[in-house]
């Protein structure tokens, strides 16, 4: 499948877009792909500026999760974005990693989405290790795969 045959994008939003949004905007791409999917993910962040002592372009724990997949990593790879009104209005699906962490900067950030957004709930680093939150990404970006999947199934 080109890109010219995606058509319909999900945005995943976490608060540095470095982290827990990449792992699960590459996850997903890859297995779009697989399962030949016309979905696309992007990710962005509601806060990048609390990742100001984040190194280089994504989580040492991001790119191991990935490795210990066998999930390439884009190239290039980019640095963190910030979330823009454009980015909602162009999604045909919007999840934020962790409601309690992401619904307060929805409503004070883009008033209006933040009950037209899809909520999970996987910790950050202050919370949960790496390993548990990947496992949880995981599970639930698979899911919607399965999810998505199935909408096109006969």
């Amino acid at each position: 499948m080109s890109d010219a045959d995606i058509d319909q994008i999900v945005l995943f939003l976490c608060t540095g877009n470095y982290y827990r949004s990449r792992f699960a905007e590459i996850l997903f791409n890859q297995l779009a792909r697989e399962h030949g999917l016309s979905w696309r993910a992007e990710s962005r962040g509601l806060d990048l500026k609390i990742g100001t002592h984040n190194v280089g372009p994504i989580s040492v724990h991001a790119r191991d999760a990935c490795a210990a997949r066998g999930v390439a990593l884009p190239e290039p790879l980019r640095m963190p974005i910030a979330a823009r009104p454009d980015d909602f209005t162009s999604a045909r699906l919007v999840i934020a990693v962790k409601e309690a962490e992401h619904r307060p900067y929805l409503s004070r950030l883009f008033p209006g989405w933040q009950d037209r957004v899809r909520y999970w709930h996987v910790h950050d680093l202050d919370a949960a290790s790496a390993d548990v939150a990947m496992a949880e990404l995981e599970a639930l970006v698979r899911g919607l795969v399965n999810e998505l999947a199935s909408e096109i199934r006969p």
